[in-house]
């Protein structure tokens, strides 16, 4: 007789949006997204209200046996506080809480071994055995690391355009295009809250002019301090080396080109890791 389970409540979140996914025996029943959650810059009473207010109710219908909840700001001392907030709306046994860097890994390497990169508005890496981390070098944020990022991207992009290293015409419309001076640059990095978000919206830009050699540079050279920095440091010659985020899907090619160069195995890049979520806990 065939067993009917029951269904599985996955979330995918940084600190400006969580995807949820509701699945029942690997098959998605309904997706949406919410406010992000980090219980770095958010409390258990808030996390909990943002839960019981706009996700439990688009649930309550579902017979919910899991929940599996990945975020970023979920380190190990604050995962509990993460469970007991989610405990609040779904009072079940199994509610398992995770980093966005395990997201990855569970997403791109599945059970089997490899290394799992992220690329998005910040980077983050580890080598992956099919069970758990065996070894990461840390990020170290935008100012110190943070290799390939959108931050860096960005700021690259910035201190390039200001010291006049672009290619004639490009400081102006970089300038035009997102409504800045060079005085107000300064103000965005320098005072205002999250930078690091600012510099990396500015990524669409670095795109959009991909081909020419002065921007072409930022990114190849970025890419080459994600990997030499960082994923270089892992046994990249028996692992493929794996990606998940907008930064590495949209300059894949640029990506590949790179890690050509210093004759490393790319497998999977993705923009998001659901999918791969979806596929794991199947």
């Amino acid at each position: 007789m065939k067993i009917e389970k029951l269904d599985i409540l996955i979330a995918d979140s940084g600190s400006t949006k969580t995807d949820w996914c509701l699945t029942k025996n690997g098959e998605v029943i309904q997706r949406f997204s919410g406010e992000g959650i980090n219980p770095v810059f958010q409390t258990g009473e808030e996390i909990a209200e943002e839960i019981r207010l706009h996700v439990h109710p688009s649930l309550k219908e579902a017979d919910i046996g899991a929940v599996y909840f990945y975020g970023a700001g979920c380190i190990p001392e604050k995962t509990a506080l993460v469970r007991d907030a989610i405990h609040q709306s779904f009072p079940i046994e199994t509610i398992q809480v995770y980093s966005d860097l395990i997201a990855a890994a569970h997403s791109l390497c599945g059970y089997k071994a490899g290394i799992a990169c992220i690329l998005g508005t910040g980077s983050n890496s580890c080598e992956w055995n099919g069970s758990v981390i065996v070894k990461q070098i840390s990020p170290l944020g935008f100012i110190l690391g943070d290799e390939g990022s959108g931050a860096v991207l960005g700021k690259q992009l910035v201190g390039d355009a200001l010291k006049n290293q672009l290619t004639e015409g490009l400081k102006e419309k970089l300038l035009e295009e997102y409504e800045l001076t060079p005085t107000l640059l300064i103000e965005k990095v320098y005072r205002q809250p999250f930078p690091n978000r600012f510099l990396a919206s500015l990524s669409p830009f670095l795109l959009k002019h991909i081909d020419d050699l002065s921007i072409r540079q930022i990114v190849i050279n970025s890419f080459s301090g994600f990997f030499e920095r960082n994923v270089m440091q892992y046994d990249y010659r028996k692992n493929s080396v794996n990606f998940v985020g907008s930064i590495a899907w949209y300059f894949s090619d640029v990506l590949k080109e790179v890690a050509l160069e210093k004759e490393i195995e790319i497998g999977t890049i993705v923009q998001s890791p659901m999918s791969g979520l979806i596929e794991y806990h199947r």
